[in-house]
């Protein structure tokens, strides 16, 4: 099985859409996503995710499908002296990596600005879900594994958002979640790949082959937005 979690197209966030850039992205996108052979599409609820994700399902003939839980973290926001109230998933990399020591995925939860159980609540919820997501596609999860249920080769697109995509990938590839919210960024439409990895009949292991690609943006000549990114990505 192929996932693809996709990033929505460039955000116009007060009126909880896209913009005209992002639009373009959007038609870009799904040019590349019908020639991958999609056989499933889920989507967030939240309209900027819905307003990306039509333009695959119009030219794949997909019925999308709504997953609740694929919504945005927004209620995981932190106060940060100097840099004022950002997004949890935008806390600056100094922070995190000055703490000391690096965070594992055990005791992430100490790091500072990150200590609030909220987080780990809201990290444990996304598992939960994750984890009965793929289970309803043949894959359940024991321990750091995937039993192989009914393997299969689908190949399933998951509209989302960027915070969202981060958490859910470091949680597939047992990532310490702090590390993954400031080394990796996601790029407005962009399509990160987990394949879930398959050496034995009885075992299965997400291995990310294409992280917050964006070659279908080069493809059609478009240029690639900064929303996320908060200093010199000029």
């Amino acid at each position: 099985m192929r996932l693809y979690i996709i990033r929505h197209a460039d955000p116009d966030y007060p009126n909880n859409t896209i913009t005209p850039a992002g639009r373009l992205e959007a038609h870009a996108l799904a040019k590349r996503l019908a020639r991958e052979g999609l056989t499933r599409i889920y989507c967030s609820p939240l309209g900027r995710a819905i307003d990306t994700m039509r333009f695959t399902a119009e030219l794949t003939g997909i019925q999308p499908v709504t997953e609740e839980w694929t919504r945005e973290l927004s209620d995981c926001t932190v106060d940060v002296a100097g840099w004022g109230r950002l997004s949890a998933w935008d806390l600056p990399g100094e922070v995190i990596r000055g703490h000391g020591s690096l965070p594992t995925s055990a005791d992430w939860s100490m790091v500072p600005f990150l200590n609030d159980p909220r987080f780990r609540r809201k990290f444990d919820e996304v598992r939960r879900n994750s984890d009965a997501f793929l289970e309803r596609h043949g894959y359940r999860r024991e321990g750091w594994r995937y039993r192989c249920v009914s393997p299969n080769r689908e190949r399933i697109a998951v509209f989302c958002h960027g915070g969202l995509g981060l958490t859910w990938i470091a949680h597939l590839l047992e990532l310490p979640l702090p590390l993954a919210w400031c080394g990796m960024w996601l790029a407005p439409s962009s399509v990160t790949t987990i394949l879930f990895d398959e050496r034995s009949k009885e075992w299965a292991v997400p291995r990310c082959i294409g992280l917050s690609d964006v070659s279908h943006l080069y493809a059609e000549g478009l240029p690639v937005q900064p929303a996320g990114i908060i200093a010199n990505f000029d």
